[in-house]
């Protein structure tokens, strides 16, 4: 995020503490991606004062979440409460479907993605969050993804698997320094790597990185455009040369 896109982020969450305090209930947001997530999180334990927050996306491993700011006597049933639906499309195991047709298919019906939580695709079904009117518009419009044919409901509970596949990279790095990581992680010389984080093209746990030198810690995450996202699995001793041996998990 820029200055004003910062500023203006951190007014809309002052509106929903200011409405969530004079209503003395809950005050959601749209669906906030991975990095706007870690921004709510990091303002809200500063400037929420008594209330209570939650971010939640419907399945405990989503990344789109909505941000629910509450009165401490409203946390019983905030999950239930929140301003979403889970719509399932089935459609013929050998009509293979992707995340980019249902999301291209949203786009051209003039949704905007923050109405548009998680996208899990599988096998012959895929199931959506998506908010309570972005869902009546799906459910009673949407009967092709692409040119395939698909049936949708809302009345199903979520139920696919999301666990990640990642791919492991091993190798050794002068430090933890993010431009070594990075150099390990997209296969490039430290050079180039240093070039790709001074143009902002390297995020670390969903935040732009702004130097070189910063350093990295096991589970920290980090994103390479054009490249990928890695977790720093494992950092695992020294070489007979002084070199780090490291673990990195690339997200497939």
């Amino acid at each position: 995020m820029n200055d004003r896109s910062d500023k203006l982020f951190s007014a809309r969450l002052s509106d929903m503490v200011s409405t969530a305090e004079r209503n003395g209930t809950y005050a959601f947001s749209m669906f906030l991606d991975e990095r706007q997530c870690a921004e709510a999180e990091m303002w809200c334990r500063r400037n929420i004062g008594e209330l209570k927050y939650m971010l939640w996306g419907g399945f405990p491993d989503a990344r789109r979440k909505m941000l629910a700011v509450y009165p401490y006597y409203c946390e019983e049933y905030v999950k239930e409460d929140y301003p979403f639906v889970c719509i399932t499309f089935t459609y013929r195991r050998e009509d293979r479907l992707t995340h980019r047709d249902f999301l291209g298919t949203f786009m051209g019906m003039q949704l905007k993605r923050e109405v548009i939580g998680d996208i899990v695709v599988a096998e012959g079904e895929t199931q959506v969050f998506a908010t309570e009117v972005a869902a009546r518009l799906i459910t009673s419009t949407v009967s092709k993804i692409g040119r395939t044919g698909v049936k949708v409901c809302d009345d199903k509970p979520f139920e696919l698997e999301t666990e990640q596949e990642y791919k492991k990279i091993s190798g050794t790095v002068a430090s933890l320094r993010l431009d070594c990581i990075v150099s390990l992680a997209a296969h490039i010389s430290r050079e180039n790597a240093a070039k790709l984080i001074r143009s902002d093209k390297v995020d670390v746990n969903h935040f732009t990185a702004s130097s070189l030198s910063q350093e990295l810690h096991e589970g920290d995450t980090v994103s390479v455009r054009g490249s990928g996202r890695y977790i720093l699995s494992g950092v695992n001793g020294v070489s007979s040369k002084g070199r780090i041996h490291i673990d990195l998990l690339k997200y497939i």
